[in-house]
């Protein structure tokens, strides 16, 4: 029976009539509704014409995430007084609850793009709905750019509807309006209870979140605040912290505290969070929430919210080949999200852990994760779509093109996309196991040598980190799951088994493999872990090792000594309790960092890296989970990294010539070169000449002037002076230095070529210009008194130094360049200190010399100070001396 009192309370009705007729209309449109307006309940049984007003439709909702998908259907299915799978039902990775009934299905974004891929018309779809598109997921940016094309090229009957509490309202409605212009916006006025702020940073400066490590001193003042909270306010308490590890530790202060102490997150048993979306039973509740809380879900009794300020996000480090969540300031956005939780049914407060100050300083909005994350199952999802640029897809943010491109070089590599990008059939595939493509990969290639349960296990474990306290051994966590009762384990022993379907359905559907195959696992089958019959007798070591390294190849790493690797993509890594695993203890793995696990992989030769993370200052990454292998298996599982060849390099100066065997960036083997190629050795002398600098040769005072003169020229003149710049010298090397070059081996060989001569291999020889070089920049100038004074290139503008008592008669400063340039002259006095400069002479005469012949003709008085200078005789000699001549 349908709880019609229910339903008459959510203030969203209002705003149906206008949806309805958007849809009715351009068939799509933007819905902005407040928190506990009823967009995600009310709005899609109204548009499946559940609620008795309009046709009967079908209808897909999308979420962003499992426990709202969950919380969605079983809130709407109790609205209609029914059990969840009749006329709603939803469906997450691994667990689906629908019939032939269901008019609506609320699905993860994940899954509506499986569908999408598998079919792209959504036959019996009629509406589907964008929850919650203001966090700017990636698989939700994804969809809609696929919707969009599916309402352009086979069903523009389909209607979409893009929904969420705060949004980009015109951004929206302009992407889903496309051609035909901006789509309607249709906004729902809330009950907006009032939420008080309350600030309270820490008394004390606590050190910034990195990277997973969050100060335990800021966590002890979160519980602080939820202890003040629980005194001072009535109604139960909703605490929003950045992650599972943080939730567990504040869960440890609290302690004794008055009130049941409950944790919702991702990772939380499905009857747990069921139990805290229903509410409480009269006793007073502390819900320890990550950022699920946020949006989609309703908390009932909630009067209260503590907010850490912090949030946890994916972010990938392109250069190293590390992706990670890391630790951020949450945005404003988010705050007034995390807040509005405590007005949903009443008047509320919300305590924030930061000052008013620094809140005008954080991020309007979160970064949309198309600009941060990792791209490489986008990517895949773009060429399985038919757009292998995604230049055709409709996005409120295009991929940046650095990062979409290292995706590609992935999924070339693991036989994903052909040269040009195009999905392969083994690409297909991938896709359709619904894993990230380097876990397909490890999958579909490692089944085959180490039996399709166990390598299902192994990625399993890959695919949702395990806890903390599983330890940082991938083989040793992988024995924890198997023998643990908790909820991980029960997750994990559900991913697999789909997993080994899927790896099952795969195989019997691939004909033999496509595109790149089982190449690398083919080679590993000649390893320890031992292929066909031999797989169920491998170790636990060597299927968890081979898997991992089949899935991150890049991250194979050897043994530097204590506890430092360094993996194949040239990234160090130091395992817990060694270098930078050690630094900052305050933010250790929980029950991980001095276990066992941690001690056996710091006296490894050889590791599986599957997770690991650069904190912020820190050389090396830091392995949170990793597998012990040996040289066979990494470099089966790495095969394409493998190389070997001659290597001539310039190192602590000298060039070494050697023929090295690598596995990336690891070298397996090496021997000196007796004989190495000419242009190799040349290469190697530019690069330590680009490096160390041209420094390395010998510069006379002559030669610095030489190359001072032609870069006067060339900045003055142009062509066909050459430009002598550092970057320009380089590009010429050969030109000017091919000679020496042959011959150098070493800094000493460098430190006795002579620039200056092999410098002036550069003049305009050939079109003879380089015959008037000193006429044009003169190394010296002759002055009237008869001296030849050098001048001084350095600078902007070419100087001349000389005595006073010597220029006199000269009417106009002396010019370079052909007369274009005037000198800049400096004045000096008989001890050769500055008196004054000028670039015109005539005018210094007539009105500068008067000053300084006063100011200095009592201090020299043996030096003639004429009253007329430009008619006097110019002299390097004092006046007596000038008389006895």
């Amino acid at each position: 029976m349908i709880r019609r009192d229910a339903l008459d309370q959510l203030p969203v009705r209002t705003a149906l009539p206008a949806l309805r007729a958007a849809l009715d209309g351009p068939g799509t449109a933007v819905l902005c509704a407040p928190p506990g307006t009823g967009k995600t309940t009310l709005v899609p049984l109204d548009l499946a014409g559940l609620t008795g007003a309009g046709p009967k439709r079908r209808v897909l909702v999308a979420e962003p995430r499992r426990i709202a998908a969950r919380a969605a259907a079983r809130r709407m299915a109790w609205l209609l007084g029914e059990r969840v799978g009749e006329q709603v039902g939803f469906t997450v990775r691994g667990e689906r609850r629908a019939g032939p009934r269901t008019a609506v299905e609320v699905v993860t974004t994940g899954v509506l793009l499986q569908r999408l891929q598998r079919d792209p018309e959504l036959a019996g779809v009629d509406v589907v709905v964008l929850d919650e598109c203001h966090e700017r997921h990636l698989d939700a940016d994804t969809s809609a750019a696929f919707l969009l094309d599916v309402r352009e090229t086979l069903r523009p009957e389909l209607r979409l509807v893009a929904a969420s509490a705060t949004t980009d309202a015109a951004g929206w409605a302009r992407l889903l309006g496309g051609s035909e212009g901006a789509a309607p916006v249709v906004e729902a006025a809330g009950v907006s209870h009032p939420v008080g702020v309350v600030w309270v940073p820490p008394e004390r400066p606590v050190r910034p979140a990195h990277g997973m490590r969050v100060d335990p001193a800021l966590l002890a003042h979160v519980a602080a605040v939820v202890r003040r909270a629980l005194r001072e306010q009535s109604g139960d308490v909703l605490c929003f912290l950045p992650g599972v590890g943080e939730i567990g530790r504040v869960a440890g202060e609290l302690a004794g505290v008055d009130a049941e102490v409950l944790q919702v997150h991702g990772r939380a048993p499905a009857e747990v969070q069921d139990a805290v979306l229903a509410g409480g039973s009269g006793v007073r509740r502390v819900v320890l929430a990550t950022s699920v809380a946020e949006s989609s879900l309703t908390v009932p009794g909630v009067r209260v919210v503590v907010d850490s300020g912090l949030a946890r996000v994916p972010r990938t480090d392109h250069a190293r080949g590390l992706s990670a969540l890391t630790t951020v300031r949450a945005s404003r956005a988010a705050g007034r999200q995390r807040a509005g939780r405590a007005g949903r049914e009443a008047p509320g407060v919300v305590y924030r852990c930061w000052s008013e100050g620094e809140d005008g300083r954080l991020p309007a909005f979160p970064d949309p994760e198309i600009r941060v994350a990792d791209l490489t199952a986008f990517a895949l999802q773009s060429a399985c779509w038919g757009d292998p640029t995604a230049g055709g897809l409709a996005l409120l943010d295009a991929p940046p093109a650095g990062a979409l491109a290292a995706a590609r070089e992935v999924l070339t590599a693991i036989g994903a996309v052909d040269g040009a990008g195009r999905a392969t059939g083994r690409g297909v595939r991938m896709a359709r196991i619904g894993l990230h493509p380097r876990l397909a990969r490890a999958l579909l290639d490692g089944a085959p040598e180490v039996g399709v349960r166990r390598a299902a296990e192994v990625v399993a474990l890959l695919s949702e980190e395990p806890p903390r306290a599983y330890g940082d051994d991938l083989a040793a966590a992988w024995r924890t799951a198997r023998r643990g009762g908790d909820a991980y384990g029960a997750r994990w022993r559900q991913e697999a088994r789909r997993l080994a379907s899927a790896a099952g359905e795969q195989s019997a559907g691939s004909g033999g493999g496509g595109r790149g195959g089982s190449a690398a696992g083919a080679g590993a089958g000649s390893g320890r872990t031992g292929g066909g019959g031999g797989a169920a007798a491998a170790s636990d070591d060597a299927v968890a090792g081979l898997i991992a390294a089949l899935a991150f190849p890049e991250r194979v790493a050897r043994a530097r000594g204590a506890g430092s690797f360094l993996m194949a993509s040239g990234t160090g890594a130091d395992v817990a309790g060694a270098g930078t695993g050690a630094q900052a203890g305050w933010g250790h793995r929980v029950g991980s960092a001095g276990d066992s696990g941690g001690s056996r992989l710091r006296d490894a030769g050889w590791l599986a890296v599957a997770v690991a993370d650069r904190p912020v200052a820190a050389v090396s990454a830091r392995v949170r989970l990793a597998a012990v292998i040996d040289e066979e298996t990494a470099c089966a599982a790495a095969r394409a990294l493998y190389s070997s060849g001659e290597e001539v390099r310039w190192s602590d100066g000298e060039v070494v010539a050697r023929s090295v065997t690598r596995l990336g960036a690891i070298e397996l083997a090496a021997r000196p070169l007796s004989a190495p190629d000419p242009g190799l050795l040349r290469d190697a002398v530019v690069s330590g000449l680009r490096r160390e600098g041209f420094g390395l040769l010998r510069w006379s005072a002559a030669a610095a002037s030489l190359r001072q003169r032609m870069a006067f020229l060339h900045r003055e003149l142009g062509a066909p002076w050459p430009d002598v710049s550092d970057a320009a010298l380089l590009e010429r090397v050969e030109e000017w230095l091919g000679v020496e070059l042959g011959r150098a081996r070493r800094r000493a060989d460098l430190s006795r070529v002579d620039a200056g001569q092999a410098l002036g291999r550069l003049l305009p020889w050939a079109s003879g210009d380089a015959a008037r070089f000193e006429e044009l920049a003169p190394e010296r100038i002759e002055v009237p008194s008869g001296s030849r004074v050098r001048v001084d290139y350095s600078g902007e503008q070419p100087v001349l130094a000389v005595k006073l008592q010597e220029l006199f008669g000269l009417q106009e400063s002396p010019r370079v360049a052909g007369g274009r340039v005037p000198v800049l002259v400096h004045l000096l006095s008989p001890a050769g200190r500055p008196a004054a400069v000028t670039a015109d002479l005539a005018s210094f005469w007539r009105d500068g010399y008067r000053s300084v012949r006063a100011e200095l003709r009592g201090r020299y008085p043996k030096h003639p100070w004429p009253e007329d200078p430009s008619a006097a005789e110019p002299t390097r000699h004092t006046s007596a001396r000038l008389k006895r001549g």
